[in-house]
């Protein structure tokens, strides 16, 4: 045995105990006739005791030799510390040693294993096992276990069913680009690892499963946007017989679960928005409704003057500031800037302050008299004393650029708390949305959404129309989940698969293992995904997901500790009957 206890449990009931402790090293301190070590493992740090007068000579002089980051068992008596540290559970104890080895030396760290270091995040990635030593790192992939932990036992008690499914499957079109693994044994032919479990879901209903999860690996060959992965974690769900206000409630309850069981938050209101609602109030489909900031649409009293800039836009449209009358003109100048930067694309801004006094300041004045922006005030809710920032330009454009400064500026203010959660169903999104480069529509979920009942005749009259049997469920601004009621006959399947384009042959091609299972009972069915990396993120207070995965990608989509991906030698490459031509 190793040790008899790990290095956070010793407390004063342990004094005069004999016993064994192994872990790293943390720091040491050598006052020549003793010498102080700390000792950690995941669970905490016990300081270790040499002192001469009471340590045997030979385990004094190895500890005089002892390195950051050694790896060393010890064996003594657990004392009382004369200088206790209240700050650390072990705080009032220390063991002297009374036997030494070291199981293996180490190098010096290229950067220090503390809570606060000096290693940069390109640096703690190559070395990305020793940074899981780090306390922020070590306890965000514990709470990572928790939540798994808690999903599983709440799924599991509403009779949830865990299955695996294959990570070996065929390339279909779900969106994005599937990662494609060379078939040895079929010459010329490929895998591709899934986008998503979608159609093996579906088919465990049609096999009667019932109620299925999983917590799964997900992969998309995709362009990485800042804080996404090209794989990635879901935590994939699907029901059969039922609605979506079965389904609703469901992974509501889960989320209420999850929020008291590990982060001791209640919340009782789920409220409900619809996508044109949302998009309207908010310019995106997943808003962060911790804070107001409402949009407000000025077309009916803004475009009646002279100022040809709102007069040629589709949408006029604003938000109110709290207390931002008070910002000066450098400060609405750098909101300004923000604005037009190329991510964000606006080519400017129009501002009002409300005076406390009732009067307004603009900076379109020559344009818009006092009555005018009392108007601009009350159709975005501005009070005495707030800032009215005004976006226009083509209105879905607009909407988004506006969305991004109202973020921003909640950021600026502190309004994005990161121990308040505001959950949010988002539903009733369009089915279709249309593609500009491949002048059609695509399906805006994936080709298996059912439409809401009785819209699928408008697919030949409106198609843009038509609402989907869609839920997003958005937590503090981020969309956590979303699914839908799932189409389950092979007719309504192939007349989806015609609106989107694709060929009789093509569809059987892609998807006709799934249309044959439909001919034999499939019940009506529905899910959810859940994804785990975000979630775990959000209910840890934080916005980023990489310290939440034990070994992360970069944003190439590299694995800098393992210099992944690489190149293959000749010879596999002919095994495999490929040839590199670049």
């Amino acid at each position: 045995m190793y040790r008899t206890h790990n290095n956070g449990a010793l407390r004063a009931e342990h004094i005069n105990s004999t016993v064994t402790l192994a872990g790293w090293v943390q720091k040491s301190r050598d006052k020549g006739f003793m010498i102080w070590v700390d000792l950690r493992d995941r669970y905490g740090i016990t300081q270790l005791i040499f002192d001469e007068e009471r340590t045997p000579k030979e385990v004094m002089e190895l500890a005089k030799t002892l390195g950051r980051e050694f790896v060393i068992q010890v064996t003594g008596t657990v004392i009382e510390r004369e200088s206790k540290n209240p700050k650390m559970p072990t705080g009032d104890v220390e063991l002297l040693v009374e036997k030494l080895e070291v199981l293996n030396q180490a190098k010096t760290p290229p950067f220090t294993i503390e809570d606060t270091t000096d290693g940069g995040e390109d640096l703690r990635m190559k070395y990305r096992y020793l940074d899981i030593r780090r306390n922020p790192v070590k306890e965000k992939l514990i709470f990572r276990h928790k939540v798994s932990i808690a999903v599983r036992n709440y799924l599991s008690e509403k009779d949830f069913i865990e299955v695996e499914t294959p990570y070996l499957i065929k390339s279909t079109p779900e969106g994005a680009r599937d990662f494609v693994v060379p078939s040895r044994m079929n010459e010329g032919q490929f895998y591709a690892l899934p986008q998503s479990p979608q159609t093996f879901k579906q088919l465990l209903m049609v096999g009667g499963m019932d109620k299925y999860f999983q917590i799964v690996k997900c992969f998309r060959d995709e362009d990485l946007r800042a804080d996404r992965q090209p794989e990635f974690t879901q935590i994939d769900c699907e029901m059969a017989f039922v609605e979506q206000e079965d389904i609703l409630n469901i992974f509501e309850g889960l989320t209420k679960h999850l929020l008291k069981e590990v982060v001791g938050f209640e919340i009782e209101n789920f409220p409900r928005m619809t996508y044109d609602e949302a998009m309207s109030k908010y310019g995106n489909d997943k808003p962060d409704i911790r804070f107001g900031m409402e949009f407000g649409e000025l077309n009916a009293v803004a475009q009646h003057k002279e100022f040809k800039v709102f007069n040629d836009a589709e949408l006029v449209v604003g938000i109110a500031v709290p207390n931002g009358g008070s910002y000066t003109r450098k400060e609405i100048d750098k909101l300004i800037d923000w604005v037009k930067r190329p991510q964000v694309g606006a080519l400017g801004m129009v501002y009002v302050k409300c005076n406390e006094d009732g009067s307004f300041k603009s900076s379109v004045d020559k344009f818009y008299d006092q009555e005018d922006l009392a108007k601009w005030a009350e159709a975005t809710g501005a009070k005495p004393g707030d800032l009215i920032c005004v976006l226009s330009g083509e209105a879905s454009k607009t909407r988004t650029q506006l969305s991004a400064l109202r973020m921003e500026l909640a950021t600026q203010l502190g309004l994005r708390k990161s121990n308040e959660f505001a959950p949010l169903w988002v539903v009733d999104f369009p089915l279709l949305e249309w593609d500009e480069e491949t002048n059609r529509y695509h399906a805006m979920h994936h080709p298996f959404t059912s439409p809401k009942p009785g819209q699928m005749e408008l697919l030949d009259t409106d198609p843009g129309a038509v609402k989907a049997n869609a839920y997003d469920l958005v937590l503090n601004g981020n969309e956590i989940g979303g699914g839908s009621i799932r189409i389950h006959d092979k007719e309504t399947q192939s007349k989806m698969f015609d609106y989107l384009g694709f060929s009789k042959e093509e569809a059987q091609a892609q998807f006709g293992f799934l249309m044959d299972a439909f001919q034999y009972g499939a019940p009506p069915h529905g899910g959810l995904a859940f994804g785990l990396d975000r979630l775990v993120a959000i209910l840890g207070g934080q916005e980023t997901i990489r310290d939440f995965i034990a070994f992360p990608k970069n944003n190439a989509g590299r694995d800098v500790m393992i210099d992944a991906p690489a190149k293959i030698g000749e010879a596999q490459l002919k095994e495999l009957n490929l040839k590199v031509t670049l």
